[in-house]
């Protein structure tokens, strides 16, 4: 992969295992830079960096009970840039969640299952 190619990657969860394993599992599979943040906040505070894509976790306020959940942090991301890729990440099975997610602007609605990961992959190498 050329450096045109490589992309920054924001990930956005406030479960530590869950971001640690999607960030290695995208390290031992991309040549993408990646970025780790616990809360969505964090996420807007460096915007600046000009992400690729955002990989956003639906339910953010778990640690942090203070912290906006991840569809108030979607809103946030698309009122200031609304061409930053957003791919909801999340363990609601729901179509309506999905839909939701969807009209309010992510790019892909993706179930934390067996799967996930590659399909993440896919989409940051698309």
């Amino acid at each position: 992969m050329n450096k045109k190619m490589v992309k920054k990657i924001f990930i956005v969860d406030d479960d530590d295992m869950m971001a640690m394993a999607l960030e290695d599992h995208l390290t031992r599979n991309t040549l993408h830079e990646i970025h780790v943040f616990t809360t969505g906040e964090e996420c807007i505070k460096n915007l600046r960096m000009q992400p690729d894509v955002i990989i956003l976790d639906y339910n953010l306020n778990s640690v942090q009970k203070e912290a906006a959940n991840g569809m108030a942090i979607l809103d946030a991301i698309k009122k200031l840039n609304r061409d930053i890729p957003v791919v909801l990440f999340s363990s609601q099975d729901a179509y309506s969640v999905a839909l939701q997610s969807i009209n309010k602007g992510a790019t892909q609605y993706v179930i934390k299952d067996e799967k996930a990961f590659d399909n993440i992959v896919a989409i940051c190498n698309s």
